[in-house]
């Protein structure tokens, strides 16, 4: 392993004390040429892509890892004041880390141990014996079992230990439909870019939709999208905006009497709400389940009905939803 030639430097937040641009776990990508993901711009992002390609230059070897404290205000002199420390890991294309769904990446500080992936079953898959502290086993353990939440956690070096990074091996995103490829949810997709948001972009026809998708978009045709709502995930989010009425109609009742939708949106105003309600009514929706359906879409102040306008104000709401649900 060690004789792979270094092609990149992953920079990770694994500190981040009073007022910091971004969080722990925040990540980016650094090779000599380029730079992917943010720890949060301005020049703490410049010192960290400065400080990677030293390291590339240096040729360190693979799995070596170092941490850089970054005092912002004393050292960078931004505003923010806080303290950040970041990871820098040395990486090589024949050792990028393959899709592990939903097991934990266990991260050691110590330079040229490979990171141990552990998967729901509690199985180690990496290339090598790594020992592993008992505080980081329990942390992982209670991450698989869901009895804690996924995220990047840091257990802190302790006296004759190294500190370790837990990360989840993928994104933690919510499995959002999207019923309509009109202009509107073209600016929708383009406007969740970078979002916890895994994108099922639903509609009637392969032409309704553009050429190319956005990367990690899953197009899904089908005549019948009220069936798409109904087999869909439960504690999915759906956005619902068809070229048709009928069609919207059809989607919201499947979901509505499913019940089990985390949020579900309408597009449309507060007079298309009142026709929609009636009819769900009367088709036998509880009135509960109605006052669920959020319309109109979008957060308050941004009354503009031009499609990336009313994307921003979308896209603004749900990442409040978000972030409250995952508080």
């Amino acid at each position: 392993m060690t004789d792979i030639k270094p092609d990149s430097i992953r920079v990770v937040v694994v500190r981040a004390e009073g007022s910091t641009p971004r969080e722990v776990g925040a990540a980016m990508q650094v090779s000599a040429t380029t730079s992917a993901g943010t720890v949060g711009g301005g020049a703490l992002e410049l010192e960290a892509i400065a400080h990677a390609r030293r390291l590339l230059r240096d040729g360190s070897p693979i799995w070596h890892r170092e941490t850089l404290n970054v005092p912002l205000g004393p050292s960078l002199g931004q505003c923010c004041g806080g303290h950040v420390v970041l990871l820098f890991e040395v990486a090589g294309a024949a050792d990028a880390a393959p899709e592990c769904g939903d097991g934990l990446w266990l991260r050691p500080f110590t330079a040229g141990m490979p990171p141990l992936y552990l998967d729901n079953r509690h199985t180690a898959l990496d290339r090598g014996a790594t020992p592993t502290p008992l505080a980081v086993i329990k942390l992982a353990s209670a991450m698989l079992s869901g009895a804690r939440r996924c995220e990047p956690v840091v257990v802190q070096p302790t006296r004759g230990q190294a500190g370790w990074l837990i990360e989840p091996a993928a994104p933690d995103q919510h499995a959002l439909f999207l019923y309509g490829a009109g202009h509107v949810g073209r600016a929708i997709v383009r406007a969740l870019a970078g979002l916890p948001f895994a994108i099922h972009w639903v509609d009637t026809g392969a032409d309704r939709f553009p050429d190319l998708l956005p990367a990690g978009v899953e197009r899904i045709i089908s005549t019948d999208l009220a069936a798409i709502a109904a087999a869909a995930p439960a504690d999915a989010v759906h956005l619902v905006m068809t070229y048709s009425h009928p069609l919207d109609l059809a989607i919201c009742h499947a979901l509505l009497a499913r019940g089990d939708s985390a949020w579900t949106g309408l597009i449309g105003s507060a007079t298309k709400r009142a026709r929609f309600s009636k009819r769900l009514l009367d088709a036998g929706i509880a009135a509960e389940q109605i006052a669920r359906l959020h319309c109109p879409i979008g957060i308050g102040g941004i009354t503009g009905k031009s499609p990336p306008l009313i994307a921003i104000a979308v896209a603004a709401e749900l990442a409040i939803w978000s972030e409250r649900v995952r508080a």
